[in-house]
């Protein structure tokens, strides 16, 4: 029998015994976009040749009278021999009644899988603690965030503000050096044992936000493989260690009113002195008042735009007194309560001028937070609704008849409020005229 021309096509209807001959006259034929070629010796082995030219060896067979097709590899990679082995092996799992497609999808899993598992046994807990706060930080205040960067802060920096003249490390520093895999219960109950002989408060607040980090990872593909199911922040003796806060209840007797204010009337810097005053007046969050910038000043229908943690804003009433406070200040940036030392511009919570001012007045225990507590407080000596006051301070409706049905207007509450103010400031002999209407805002240049 003469031996066929090299340049003689093929007929693809026919199985022929594949050579390296073969697969160099294989061509596909014009018009489509791919063709096949039977082997006679390995059954279900094919050549596959595209319109292109690419050729690579496949296996073809029945299964539940379907066909299945799976691609072997390219004939410059694979030879003649190597690919009728793997066509035998492929036929041999096929009459097992299995599906080699579906085989290698298990196995890619499993690999995957095996993957993403060493990934997490070496990932440590400041590398996940970072694309935690990454992810979350759309979610979150710019305070929360910042919070939680403290809390793993490695510390070491020059401070005029403590004694070893350094900061001190975040308090969960001590975790993050740590394998994911190694943050188990036993490290963080002793943590919360260590941790809570120093700074308890500090730590129930960080245990916190480690069991919500936790259970976030828990969700992570990548991560849950390094954690054993369960928070292993959330055990009964971590909660124990930490124990419960005491319950604050520092506020101002009605009659330390006077003596409170004169002190915080003469401290030197009036933007301090301001803003305590203003905490007082408005039952406001520390931070809250802090954040306030001139633009949220409206003067014609006196209204004091509040920046809430809760509902995002609020709009409360600009009373006479704090129109008088927050008039008189410099205005030298964006910020109210403004701060030539400052990074960022505005106050920090005058604390220690706070607490120096308390001691003037002879009233011990009195925090920031308590002149919010004592808002409250004060307002029991006066016949105004529950609702109004938590609606100034920013408290959520605990009814709901508040929460759908009363709608207070501006007007309606600035009645309340002024009356409010008023009786605070004639409690602490404060003389002042309420109908004076407070000058232009100023601005103050800074060389």
């Amino acid at each position: 029998m003469a031996r066929p021309n090299k340049s003689e096509a093929l007929n693809l209807a026919e199985p022929v015994n594949l050579t390296a001959g073969t697969i160099d006259r294989l061509t596909c034929p014009s018009g489509k976009q791919q063709a096949f070629i039977r082997d006679t010796q390995a059954p279900g082995l094919r050549i596959r040749v595209t319109s292109a030219g690419a050729k690579s060896f496949v296996f073809e067979a029945k299964l539940n009278r379907q066909t299945i097709r799976r691609t072997i590899g390219d004939v410059r990679a694979w030879n003649i021999d190597q690919a009728r082995t793997e066509a035998r092996r492929l036929a041999v799992v096929l009459d097992g009644g299995q599906d080699p497609r579906e085989i290698d999808r298990q196995r890619l899993a499993t690999m995957a899988a095996e993957k993403d598992a060493a990934l997490a046994h070496a990932m440590t807990v400041a590398e996940a603690w970072a694309v935690y706060l990454a992810a979350r930080q759309p979610r979150w205040g710019a305070r929360h965030y910042n919070e939680h960067l403290l809390l793993v802060k490695p510390g070491g920096a020059a401070s005029n503000r403590t004694a070893t003249g350094v900061t001190a490390p975040g308090i969960l520093h001590a975790l993050v050096s740590l394998p994911l895999r190694e943050l188990t219960a036993p490290v963080i109950e002793a943590w919360s044992i260590r941790e809570a002989q120093t700074r308890p408060a500090a730590a129930r607040l960080a245990w916190r936000c480690l069991k919500a980090f936790l259970s976030w990872c828990a969700e992570q593909p990548q991560y849950a493989p390094a954690l054993t199911g369960v928070n292993p922040a959330k055990t009964k003796k971590a909660r124990e260690a930490l124990g419960k806060p005491n319950v604050k209840k520092d506020a101002l007797l009605k009659e330390q009113l006077p003596t409170w204010f004169d002190a915080v009337r003469q401290i030197q810097n009036p933007v301090i002195s301001a803003y305590i005053q203003t905490l007082l007046l408005t039952g406001a969050r520390a931070g809250e008042v802090l954040g306030l910038r001139w633009a949220d000043l409206n003067t014609k229908w006196r209204g004091l735009t509040i920046r809430d943690k809760v509902e995002g804003t609020r709009v409360i009433p600009l009373t006479p007194y704090v129109w008088q406070l927050l008039d008189a200040l410099p205005r030298r940036n964006d910020f109210v309560f403004s701060s030539t030392k400052s990074a960022g511009g505005a106050l920090v919570i005058p604390r220690n001028q706070h607490h120096d001012a308390c001691n003037v007045a002879g009233i011990d225990g009195l925090t920031i937070h308590g002149l919010r507590r004592s808002f409250k407080s004060l307002t029991e000596w006066l016949e105004i609704p529950a609702g109004v006051v938590a609606q100034v301070m920013g408290h959520k409706p605990s009814a709901t008849a508040e929460k759908h049905y009363t709608v207070r207007p501006l007007d309606l509450l600035r009645v309340h409020h002024e009356k409010i103010e008023a009786w605070m400031l004639e409690q602490a002999g404060v003389t002042f005229d309420a109908k004076a209407a407070p000058s232009s805002l100023h601005v103050v240049k800074i060389r």
